[in-house]
């Protein structure tokens, strides 16, 4: 008989990224969303949710909130716009400042002073929440939440705010994995699998700006992800040992690992469990994903 024709393996950026359309598809189709809406921000995360639903649904089914605050860049608000372009989505803009104002005016008597720090910060993404959930509603659509892995596993992320939606597409993929992915989508090897998915298959789709920029919640002026967390790069394995090898703080510090940063990560992880109790699901990919595969108690002091 003749040698049987053996088929490569597929690529594993590939593979994820169709089992991320699938998992979108499927959940809409079973709810019984038509259509998806999703806040674009300009970064890297919101611009692969955007593809994958693009993907999933179809870009005429798609529309993207652009809910520009003063602390907005103006790069941010151009690789948007760039981004719904060449997925051909349907975007609004919703500026923000005047409902911070008027937040602002509100709370003021009670805390004394306008509201500053973290309290400014989440308000911003409340305000922001609010406005997509409204549309929401009022358009049927499926809010597709845009938080990371990295982001649910340290805190890094505002109850009733980003965190609202229906589903959180990358809800199981850490910082450095969306990085690698979008490298991949924008690379030559990802044009058969982006005309199979009915994307737009010559040149790039997420862009070198959004994936080069550096991470930032831009809800105060100058504002770096690294401000508040380790660079991705070291985070990510530090989580991934904890989360899904299940690996001991003290091991990974026997291994060489920073005993400081170890336990500032360890105690991060922890004191997040009670927001991670109020996401939306998150498509699962990896062995150990934040909600089913992950029961830890709330309260763990």
């Amino acid at each position: 008989g003749g040698a049987l024709a053996v088929a490569a393996p597929p690529d594993p950026w590939e593979q994820l990224l169709r089992v991320l359309v699938l998992g979108v598809r499927d959940y809409a189709a079973k709810c019984g969303f038509q259509r998806a809406l999703l806040g674009l921000s300009g970064g890297i995360d919101s611009a692969l949710v955007a593809v994958i639903a693009a993907a999933a649904l179809g870009s005429e089914r798609v529309e993207g909130l652009r809910m520009p605050s003063p602390f907005s860049s103006a790069g941010s608000l151009d690789d948007a716009d760039a981004l719904a372009r060449r997925l051909g989505l349907r975007t609004a803009t919703l500026p923000i400042a005047p409902l911070m104002e008027a937040f602002a005016a509100a709370l003021t008597a009670e805390l004394g002073a306008p509201p500053a720090g973290v309290t400014e910060e989440n308000l911003q993404s409340r305000i922001r929440g609010t406005l997509l959930m409204g549309v929401a509603n009022d358009k049927g659509g499926l809010l597709l939440s845009t938080g990371n892995k990295s982001e649910l596993a340290v805190g890094y992320c505002t109850l009733y705010g980003d965190m609202n939606g229906g589903l959180a597409v990358i809800g199981d993929l850490y910082k450095t994995t969306i990085s690698g992915l979008c490298d991949w989508l924008d690379g030559e090897a990802s044009g058969p699998c982006r005309a199979a998915l009915g994307l737009p298959s010559e040149g790039e789709l997420i862009g070198a700006a959004i994936r080069t920029k550096a991470p930032s919640a831009e809800l105060r002026p100058d504002q770096r992800d690294s401000d508040s967390l380790p660079d991705y790069a070291v985070l990510d394995p530090l989580l991934k040992a904890c989360i899904e090898e299940l690996r001991a703080p003290e091991e990974l510090v026997a291994e060489g690992a920073d005993p400081e940063l170890v336990a500032r990560v360890a105690g991060l992880l922890r004191r997040a469990e009670f927001k991670r109790r109020q996401a939306a699901p998150v498509l699962k990919v990896s062995d150990r994903a934040f909600g089913s595969g992950w029961r830890m108690p709330i309260a763990s002091a």
